[in-house]
């Protein structure tokens, strides 16, 4: 996470990692299309975000949530014998651990702007 480590701080900082968060998602999200194309016919498209900067960060932390639904799926597929294809199951899990980290990375930076923010004097 060494890409992430170097961002720099502020609102630039946030808007590069929300950035990449939403590259990654969009790779994982055409990576699933092209192994899974009946699961992509399935798949609900994302709705758009209402309600501004709240609005955005319910719906990234929904798409977290439904990447890490589906990891678990496919990995209970794969214990129960219906899914032998193991490197389906290491993109699910590595895609959902991707999505966390980045969401913790946010996480971590906005209550860095939260705190420097209640420093400053007014």
């Amino acid at each position: 996470m060494s890409a992430v480590g170097g961002v720099g701080g502020g609102a630039a900082g946030i808007h590069d990692i929300i950035a990449l968060r939403q590259q990654i998602i969009d790779r994982s999200s055409l990576l699933q299309q092209l192994h899974a194309p009946e699961a992509g016919a399935a798949a609900q498209p994302a709705a758009p975000a209402a309600g501004g900067f709240g609005g955005v960060l319910q719906n990234a932390l929904h798409q977290v949530s439904a990447t890490q639904n589906q990891a678990d799926q496919v990995t209970d597929s794969y214990q129960r014998g219906e899914t032998t294809d193991v490197s389906k199951v290491m993109l699910a899990r590595e895609q959902s651990s991707v999505a966390f980290e980045a969401t913790l990375q946010v996480k971590s930076r906005l209550l860095n702007a939260y705190q420097d923010i209640m420093r400053m004097g007014v």
